[in-house]
């Protein structure tokens, strides 16, 4: 190990308190000199022991490394997840869920003496299908009479996109792409409609703070004076109309494009669509990967044929409607190895932040064990203008594994992209797509589907 580890892009605004790095493959968490008070106060509170033994806290062991900087006072390494993923690719639900585990923690901090100086969203994560506070030197001691520092944050993290996607639209979520800190309280407030006033948790937290905020103050709810001074049973109370007003959130499951694309599917007879299943089984067993990322998964039929067999599945779907469905079910069956998220392929999760390193692009998170594109080709190519190598070329970094299928030209769903446009795909055709996708990938075997001209090929990247 380096005298002086590099902290991760990620990692960067706690340089104070510590940051976390890598060495020899593993993850590790630098807890500095600086932050030994908190530190000591969370370990000897019983506050770490109960967060984790109610899965709201990563669990870390402390480890030694040689070579450790003068400045370290604890070496933390933490349980690793399979994915780091962010709140724009997030389903409305999984906010919610990320708000209400945040305010929780908040509380059970209260409790013992303590708080959260952050309640950023990007510090909640998934583990084995619940949220998770992943940032251990995000709690410090409380001071009696303190504000609650994080209050703002969180209302501009989660309540504020929450409110937009519940009155306005599920797509809102995509504003958190935009504003790294969170959504401005003044644009919330100038894009929610009038009936929001009458919520007072929303009166409160987001068009008054808006307006407090706007005179020169953060908006916290304090005393009167000019030193801020609350007590502790006041700090619960914001806590609980915090909860109340991101419980009173909620959003209905309308149809959309796709929401209904397998029940409404005239392209496939029932036969078809097990014998589709079968085949994709098979390949998932001959290459037995640890995680799997199903590209258009739409509401998860067939990521479901992965993620129950005890591999991690990430569900990538465009249509938030079909993610916030897909999660619903998720949750209600106890899911714990598959995790519904939002990706436009055509416009993937990009690197943002400083540098655009602190928040990684889809291809910084990969390339994982194998990768699904079922009957998503056509609609890249054909709906996207996307030209086949391309298309190759981008998913031979994403996975050492390619289980993709082809859908010919004549197939009905390509004819109704063809219906209002110039058909220009001439290469758009079995011994296209096979030259194409040739160039990066070693194709190891190809089946036909029963019923249907599609097929289902299982490839190995040359490059990832």
């Amino acid at each position: 190990m380096s005298p002086s580890p590099t902290a991760l892009p990620s990692s960067f605004r706690d340089a104070r308190s510590g940051f976390v790095f890598r060495a020899g493959g593993k993850l590790y968490r630098q807890v500095n000199q600086a932050a030994r008070p908190d530190y000591d106060a969370l370990m000897g509170s019983g506050l770490y022991e109960e967060l984790v033994a109610e899965g709201l806290l990563i669990e870390h062991e402390e480890v030694e490394l040689p070579g450790s900087s003068p400045d370290a006072y604890r070496i933390l390494r933490p349980s690793e997840l399979p994915l780091i993923s962010y709140p724009y690719e997030w389903s409305f639900s999984q906010l919610k869920d990320a708000a209400l585990t945040t305010i929780e923690i908040q509380k059970r901090a209260l409790a013992r003496g303590m708080s959260l100086r952050d309640a950023s969203s990007y510090n909640m994560q998934f583990q084995d299908g619940r949220f998770v506070l992943i940032d251990t030197l995000s709690f410090e001691t409380r001071k009696e009479g303190r504000p609650w520092i994080a209050y703002r944050q969180f209302c501009q993290h989660f309540l504020a996109p929450l409110a937009l996607m519940s009155y306005r639209d599920l797509r809102l979520n995509q504003l958190l792409r935009i504003y790294i800190d969170g959504v401005p309280l003044d644009l919330a407030s100038s894009l929610l409609p009038s009936k929001a006033r009458t919520r007072i948790p929303l009166q409160l937290h987001i068009f008054s703070h808006a307006k407090a905020q706007l005179r020169g103050g953060d908006g916290r709810p304090s005393g009167s004076g000019k030193s801020p001074s609350i007590s502790e049973n006041a700090l619960i109370g914001i806590l609980d109309s915090l909860r109340k007003g991101v419980e009173g959130l909620n959003v209905g499951l309308s149809r959309s494009t796709w929401s209904d694309y397998y029940e409404e599917a005239d392209h496939y007879s029932p036969e078809t669509f097990e014998d589709k299943k079968k085949l994709v089984e098979s390949l998932i067993d001959q290459i037995a990967p640890e995680q799997l990322w199903d590209l258009g998964a739409n509401v998860g039929l067939f990521s479901r044929v992965a993620s129950g067999k005890g591999i991690f599945t990430v569900a990538w779907e465009l249509d938030p409607q079909c993610v916030e469905r897909n999660y619903r079910i998720a949750k209600k069956e106890g899911q714990t190895k598959l995790l519904p998220l939002v990706l436009d392929l055509s416009n993937p999760s990009p690197g943002i932040g400083w540098a655009n390193k602190e928040r990684q692009d889809l291809i910084g998170r990969g390339p994982v064990d194998a990768v699904m594109a079922l009957a998503l080709i056509h609609h890249l190519a054909v709906g996207n203008n996307v030209p086949l190598p391309l298309i190759a070329e981008y998913l031979a970094k994403l996975g050492h594994h390619l289980i993709i299928e082809f859908v010919p030209k004549d197939d009905p769903k390509v004819q109704g992209l063809l219906s209002s446009r110039e058909d220009v795909f001439d290469d758009y055709s079995v011994d296209g797509f096979e030259s194409a996708f040739g160039e990066h990938f070693t194709i190891l075997r190809q089946d036909a589907m029963a019923g249907t001209a599609r097929l289902l090929y299982l490839m190995e990247s040359k490059t990832a």
